[in-house]
């Protein structure tokens, strides 16, 4: 162990995710990484089985935080939550000002608001920082999304840097912005996931169930897709799953797992904060909805008893159909992220981060699960045109769904007179249709919520806010409020 000289960082908590950070830490040329664990045996454990790392193993709190160069940086990687703050409070009452600590963890963005500003007079920095990849990423190179003040930055910028995954040499780490700015945007990068996620889903349910294909075909079909704009990590590892075949029974390892999808609580925070700063993020709900629904074991054993035999007949799959379904994956896909970097932006606007989108989606390039091809073309309309109200009005994405505007409508139909779920499709559709309208019903909304609740409205021809005497004689008056 490399007892000889101080640690320029540490890691506390050493469960799978922190074991890797801390040997992708070691790894790197100029770190010396201190390791602390609650029970020791973890600890002695990581130092005996990656003698290479040079760890300096704190039995204690307090040996781990003397093994530290000052100004000490600690990163936790302990469960959000009781634990982390007992973690915090550990090191706040050992710390000095100048010191970082910097939580790792899945935390809420919220939480990590109120730790900054409860450490913020002790002097020392809190820095939330969103950490994507899983177990391989923390070890090979992870996107990491760091918030917390820029002071803290300039120290921590380099460490991080030296982790993180590289993509045509830039490494995928950025200052998002301050106080909770990077759990926030790890909290939008997880609900994409979300979404991304269920498209696949839905797309090889439409090959398999409409197209008639089996597993080992779609996987070729997906492995197509692989080579062209579809590139990503998650359209590479599901080619990789639909060819696996369970050792136990000789069956597709897919028709062998119980169709349940759980879920950890990110895509419903960034569902709930959407809702919160009114960004409609209709692909991501509905992909969080979607695995609520797979788990409704009972609700669908009764709704499938009700229509035995009634089900609509699976429509005739076109030759150029898995084309289609491409299309409309690709147009899906690129609504989902414009829905995800819309709340980015209202993110930013609320809590007053200076968020640079394109640098965003240029971190998201390697080493997280949604990093993809076209993750160049997000980072190029940003630059390009940073003041764009969505993602869809960039030339490049507005081309490619004007291109697959026909496909996706031939794919939704059909997955409706087949009686196929593609609610991320359909979803994502409707909200293309949405901002396309002309005129939409929200005019007669706001009619039926005057007439029940005099909430007023405003009109197309002047300005002002109305209200219209319903239980009266119906004339009009002009109103205080904002007519929402």
């Amino acid at each position: 162990m490399k007892t000889s000289q101080a640690a320029n960082i540490g890691v506390v908590g050493l469960a799978v995710m922190g074991s890797n950070l801390a040997r992708n830490l070691a790894s790197r040329e100029g770190n010396v990484v201190a390791v602390h664990n609650r029970t020791y045996a973890r600890t002695e454990s990581l130092v005996a089985e990656h003698p290479e790392a040079g760890f300096i193993a704190g039995k204690s709190i307090d040996d781990f935080v003397a093994s530290l160069a000052k100004p000490r940086t600690a990163v936790i990687m302990v469960q959000a939550g009781a634990g982390t703050d007992a973690v915090i409070d550990q090191l706040a009452e050992r710390f000095e000002p100048g010191d970082i600590i910097v939580d790792g963890g899945n935390a809420n963005f919220q939480d990590t608001i109120a730790r900054e500003k409860r450490i913020a007079p002790t002097g020392i920095h809190f820095v939330g920082v969103g950490i994507s990849g899983g177990e391989e990423g923390a070890l090979k190179g992870p996107s990491i999304m760091p918030g917390g003040s820029e002071e803290a930055y300039r120290t921590l910028g380099p460490v991080l840097a030296s982790i993180a995954a590289v993509v045509s040499g830039e490494p995928c780490v950025t200052h998002v912005g301050a106080d909770g700015a990077g759990h926030f945007v790890k909290m939008i990068h997880n609900g994409i996931e979300y979404a991304d996620m269920q498209l696949i889903g839905e797309a090889y349910d439409l090959l398999r169930t409409v197209g008639g294909l089996r597993p080992d075909a779609i996987a070729d079909v997906f492995a197509e897709w692989n080579r062209g704009p579809l590139e990503s990590y998650l359209v590479e590892i599901t080619a990789e799953i639909l060819r696996h075949v369970d050792g136990a029974t000789g069956q597709p390892f897919v028709d062998v797992v119980l169709d349940q999808a759980g879920s950890k609580g990110t895509g419903v925070w960034t569902v709930q904060n959407a809702l919160d700063l009114g960004v409609p993020v209709g692909g991501i709900a509905e992909a969080v909805f979607a695995r609520a629904v797979s788990g409704k074991a009972e609700q669908r054993a009764a709704v499938r008893r009700l229509t035995a035999g009634s089900r609509p007949q699976v429509q005739q799959a076109s030759p150029s159909f898995a084309e289609d379904v491409a299309a409309a994956l690709y147009a899906s896909k690129i609504v989902a992220y414009a829905q995800g970097f819309d709340a980015i932006t209202a993110g930013a606007d609320k809590y007053g981060w200076d968020i640079h989108k394109d640098r965003i989606a240029k971190i998201w390039r390697g080493g997280c699960i949604i990093r993809a091809r076209f993750l160049d073309r997000i980072a190029q309309a940003y630059t390009e045109h940073p003041d764009i109200t969505t993602l869809l009005e960039a030339p490049y994405f507005a081309q490619a769904v004007a291109d697959g505007e026909a496909a996706w409508r031939r794919v939704v139909s059909t997955a409706a007179l087949s009686g196929v779920p593609v609610p991320g499709f359909s979803s994502a559709l409707s909200y293309y249709d949405s901002l396309a309208a002309e005129r939409l019903p929200a005019a007669l909304v706001q009619g039926q919520r005057d007439f029940f609740g005099a909430h007023t409205y405003r009109r197309t021809d002047r300005s002002g806010v109305f209200h219209t005497l319903w239980s009266r004689d119906r004339s009009e008056t002009e109103a205080g409020g904002d007519g929402h």
